[in-house]
C-alpha cells in the first residue's frame, strides 16, 4: 500500500485557522488534541479538525500546505465551508 501524505487544517472555538502537512494523519491529530505540540496550536487551543485532504505525492503535500497557507483568511473559509460548512471536528469520534 502507498503512503499518504495529509494536508490538514485545525480550528478552534474562535475559529482561528491552522494549517499543517503529515505523514500519519490519526497520530498528529491525537497530539494536537492533547497538548503534544508545543506551539501555536497548543498556545490558541487548535484542536479542531476542519479540514483535510490526502495524496500519495509527499512533493505535491508540501506545495499544497504552501499554497493554503498563501491564501488569504477569506480563501481559507470558503475551502473548508465548501466540504464542512459546519465548522465541525471531522475527528471528534477518532479516540473515544
Amino acid at each position: 500500500m502507498k503512503k499518504r501524505f495529509y494536508v490538514y487544517m485545525l480550528s478552534n472555538t474562535s475559529k482561528m485557522i491552522y494549517t499543517g502537512m503529515t505523514g500519519d494523519l490519526e497520530r498528529r491529530i491525537y497530539e494536537h488534541k492533547n497538548k503534544l505540540v508545543e506551539g501555536f496550536t497548543k498556545k490558541y487551543n487548535l484542536h479542531y479538525l476542519v479540514y483535510y485532504d490526502w495524496t500519495h505525492d509527499v512533493g505535491y503535500a508540501i506545495q499544497r500546505e504552501k499554497q493554503i497557507k498563501g491564501w488569504s483568511r477569506k480563501k481559507k473559509i470558503e475551502l473548508i465551508e465548501s466540504l464542512n460548512p459546519k465548522w465541525e471536528d471531522l475527528a471528534k469520534d477518532w479516540f473515544s
